[in-house]
């Protein structure tokens, strides 16, 4: 049985947002069985027996039969190479699947990430005042260039639905404000209506209620 690791509790503006959720989306969309062990915020994320498994002290990691992986880029990946659902056959196709998956980490994630942390974390502070402006301009640059590529296909690489999706889908979540192009948001509603996604939103914040 594959374990994959989530916070027993966050701050209210981040649940159903941890990165765990990505993994668990990945596992439902490819049928795949799992369960998860929750991890308190401090004293154990930071143990010399989790760091082993997540050198971070983050989620989520995923373990099957001893076999031990973290950051949640490379545990969809290994998931979806094991799922059509999620990786086309056709070699082409699922070199543009992982194109964009990479794309939602490497090229959109840490600028709509950037201004998030400002919004959430520092927005009283006087640098940050000064900073968001110029985040959020850039922010909503690459948006703009992620809408024009995508154009009026239903998803990235035309009417599939691939684990390129599904990761872009979870960094256009972390702050919706900034999604203002009705193509943008109209792909994030089709991916996030899909009854895997509801699944694993449904499995994230079930486990926070449990823990509460």
């Amino acid at each position: 049985m594959i374990t994959i690791s989530a916070f027993e509790w966050v701050p209210d503006f981040a649940q159903g947002q941890v990165r765990d959720l990505r993994v668990r989306w990945a596992l439902e969309e490819a049928g795949i069985p799992y369960h998860t062990r929750l991890v308190s915020l401090g004293a154990e994320q930071s143990s010399a027996a989790y760091r082993a498994l997540q050198p971070f002290g983050q989620v989520p990691y995923f373990e099957e039969d001893g076999f031990a992986l973290f950051e949640s880029g490379a545990i969809v990946l290994h998931i979806s190479e094991r799922s059509e659902a999620l990786l086309p056959k056709d070699p082409a196709a699922r070199a543009r699947a992982t194109q964009w998956l990479f794309a939602a980490l490497n090229s959109i994630e840490p600028w709509i990430q950037q201004v998030a942390s400002i919004d959430y974390f520092y927005k009283d502070e006087d640098w940050a005042k000064l900073r968001r402006p110029g985040a959020l301009e850039f922010a909503q640059l690459r948006l703009t260039q992620l809408a024009d590529k995508l154009g009026d296909k239903p998803y990235l690489d035309g009417d599939r639905f691939t684990a390129g999706d599904l990761m872009m889908a979870t960094v256009l979540r972390i702050l919706p404000p900034i999604i203002t192009d009705p193509r943008l948001a109209a792909y994030v509603e089709r991916c996030t209506s899909r009854p895997a996604f509801k699944r694993a939103y449904n499995a994230q914040m079930g486990d926070f209620k449990q823990a509460a």
